[in-house]
């Protein structure tokens, strides 16, 4: 009997010494002093939605079993999951495999590297390494993993997705549209009279008519007549001159009548400007080049050889039978007095475009009207309909996009992008970028990006939108190019991440918002001022108390999750 139990404790000795030998399996589980694990960067962090480190190890001499084998598991452990990442392999130098060898007598390191994709979930976690042995084929976990990092700085996910939508505010709408009235007067040769039978001409009757109708109508502005009189260039230039000065005063004199009889007041208010031209040339130059009359190209060359009227008169007078056909058709048409009635036609002012909207009496207005009155209007659900309505009836390619601007405006993607597909094929920047939105709002970040591309020129909103694309993609220093002078929170934002960290106070200083605030909390951990940190991050809490989860564990603050001020504002 003391012989079988001498032999165990012989097989208990030999096993021990079996595993004490070359580092001891069984020793390993308890790491020596000396080994070292570090992670980089530490705490992790992600950028575009990608979370990178590197983990690298130092193993002492005398500890890596010559015939073993562990596997280093990464494993990100995280509120409702864990994510295992890749293995390290090493192994001892008696092992028959192509892993990295750790040397018994002089130790050795390694280095791996770990990515993966980050969920919200990860924000509050902890990265542990778990350690197992295999020694001829036999596992041997370790007790219990080594803790190499905690929690994920996600600072770049405060990033406002809020892209702005553009809207298409040109219109042709124009208040006072000018118009005019023309008719003449003739006369006999050498007189200036009016006669009646020139006043029962279409023309002119067409013409007081439409001064008279001016003057009573409120909606149309009466600007005044002008009169050009004239004598035609035959005769003595002075008598011309005189002549076309008479005429010039009767055919005042008719309008006046008209006015007086339109209760005018005359005496203060000079609707009547009068020109007079003696001698007509222009117009008999005018008249023969449009005419078929016999040798008129000789007359044209009169006329521009000489410009002395009385030469010109001579001349011409040397052909006498062309001149009998200039007195008979030509030159009769030339002692008038031509009348032009200004007048601006007055549109609907402001107030009357509004009261038709909000009274709904609009279906009258003409698409340029609608559009214009609009943009008076400051309910957007109202707004909506107005263009609702101009879109169904004139297919007007900025009512629809103006639609789909005021649902962005409310981030309402559901109602935008139906109104967007209405006008999928245009070409107009407004609408190009409103549809980079709605792409950016549900998620397809790529699509976003070339949209907006393709709308640079629908004005500076879409380098905005640019720039947020920018920071979701990792590409922080072209956010801060895109967001320059936009004084917004991703402006700030950007400007941390690229640790321009003066610059981002300065931005966080014009952002009155929950989130400016908690922008500069950040800014004071990242200059490592505790009252900037407190101040900011109690305003910011106090503005928008769902704030509270993220600043709890939130990286940025890790200096201070010890500090009881600190923990008094975010519980």
């Amino acid at each position: 009997m003391k012989r079988i139990r001498f032999q165990h404790l012989a097989f208990i000795a030999v096993a021990a010494l079996i595993l004490i030998g070359c580092g001891g399996v069984e020793k390993m589980k308890q790491l020596p002093e000396g080994v070292k694990f570090t992670l980089t960067p530490n705490p992790l962090e992600v950028h575009g939605n990608k979370v990178k480190a590197t983990i690298e190890g130092v193993i002492p001499a005398k500890y890596f079993n010559k015939k073993a084998i562990v596997d280093v598991t990464p494993v990100l452990v995280y509120q409702g999951g864990e994510l295992p990442l890749a293995v390290k392999v090493l192994q001892g130098e008696d092992v028959q495999a192509n892993n990295q060898v750790i040397n018994y007598e002089a130790g050795g390191s390694f280095k791996t590297e770990i990515e993966f994709d980050y969920k919200d979930e990860m924000f509050s976690s902890e990265l542990e390494l778990r350690f197992v042995i295999t020694y001829k084929d036999k596992k041997i976990p370790f007790d219990a993993p080594y803790k190499l990092g905690k929690g994920v700085l996600a600072t770049y996910k405060l990033v406002d997705i809020d892209p702005k939508p553009t809207m298409m505010k040109d219109n042709k709408f124009v208040r006072v549209v000018p118009d005019k009235k023309d008719g003449q007067i003739n006369f006999v040769i050498s007189k200036a009279d009016v006669r009646k039978s020139e006043l029962t001409k279409d023309e002119v009757k067409m013409l007081q008519d439409f001064i008279t109708a001016t003057l009573a109508d409120q909606k149309k502005e009466f600007k005044g007549v002008s009169v050009s009189a004239y004598a035609s260039p035959d005769g003595p230039e002075a008598d011309n001159a005189k002549l076309s000065t008479e005429r010039g005063k009767s055919t005042e004199k008719w309008l006046t009548d008209i006015f007086k009889k339109a209760k005018v007041d005359t005496k203060t208010t000079n609707y009547v400007t009068v020109q007079t031209t003696s001698e007509d040339w222009d117009g008999f130059q005018t008249l023969i080049g449009a005419s078929d009359v016999q040798d008129k190209e000789l007359i044209l060359r009169v006329l521009s050889m000489y410009s002395d009227p009385a030469v010109r008169e001579k001349e011409i007078k040397n052909l006498s039978k062309v001149y009998l056909v200039l007195a008979e058709k030509i030159l009769p048409q030339l002692r008038r007095s031509k009348m032009t009635a200004n007048i601006n036609l007055v549109g609907y002012s402001d107030e009357e475009l509004v009261n038709k909207i909000n009274t709904n009496t609009y279906d009258s207005l003409t698409l340029e009207e609608t559009m214009y009155a609009a943009g008076l209007i400051g309910d957007a659900d109202k707004k909506i309909e107005v263009y609702k309505k101009v879109a169904d009836k004139f297919n007007d390619v900025r009512a629809i996009n103006n639609i789909a601007y005021l649902y962005l405006l409310k981030k309402d993607v559901a109602n935008a992008k139906p109104a967007l597909e209405k006008a999928a094929t245009s070409n107009e920047p407004s609408i190009i970028n409103n549809r980079g939105c709605v792409a950016l709002l549900e998620g397809d970040i790529d699509g976003a990006e070339k949209l907006f591309a393709q709308a640079a020129n629908a004005g500076p909103d879409v380098k905005y939108n640019l720039g947020i694309i920018a920071i979701i993609k990792n590409q922080y220093p072209a956010a801060v190019e895109y967001l320059g002078g936009s004084d917004s929170f991703n402006q700030g934002l950007a400007l941390v991440l690229t640790n321009k960290i003066d610059a981002a106070k300065n931005t966080f200083t014009k952002v009155e918002t929950a989130k400016g605030f908690y922008g500069l909390a950040i800014v004071g951990a990242r200059m490592t001022d505790e009252s900037m940190v407190l101040n900011n991050l109690r305003t910011a809490l106090g503005k928008d108390a769902s704030l509270k989860a993220r600043a709890k564990n939130d990286l940025e603050f890790r200096n201070y999750f010890q500090n009881d001020a600190f923990k008094a504002i975010v519980e």
